[in-house]
């Protein structure tokens, strides 16, 4: 079983940046696709951004050139920069894994508490 552990939320302005990180466990780490979703009040879980093995990522258009996913598969952890933030980008992060980037929405890990991040004035 793969857990996940989130870090990093906190509250802050519109234009400011937070740095999340996802700590995971388990065997099988670098052999799959890491994803950060988000969830806000009142909507569905979807997909932010997603790493594969090699490098590769994709973005959500609603964050594409803010957010910037990367991975460390020695350390087993993935990380989300985010840049220029928006009230919209409220919500909680969850991290998970899938076997590529064309299946994150199959994620194989167990859903961890994720972290709060909040973007008001």
């Amino acid at each position: 079983q793969v857990q996940f552990v989130e870090s990093g939320g906190g509250l802050v302005q519109p234009g400011g940046s937070l740095r999340l990180s996802c700590a995971a466990s388990g065997s099988i780490f670098s052999i799959y696709a890491m994803g950060w979703y988000r969830q806000a009040p009142g909507k569905q879980r979807e997909l932010v951004a997603a790493i594969a093995v090699g490098g590769r990522a994709i973005y959500s258009d609603s964050v594409k050139g803010r957010f910037t996913i990367s991975r460390d598969n020695v350390n087993k952890t993935v990380a989300l920069q985010m840049n220029g933030l928006k009230p919209e980008d409220t919500a909680v992060y969850y991290c998970n894994a899938s076997p590529s980037l064309a299946t994150m929405t199959r994620a194989i890990g167990s859903w961890g508490q994720g972290t709060q991040v909040t973007v008001s004035s």
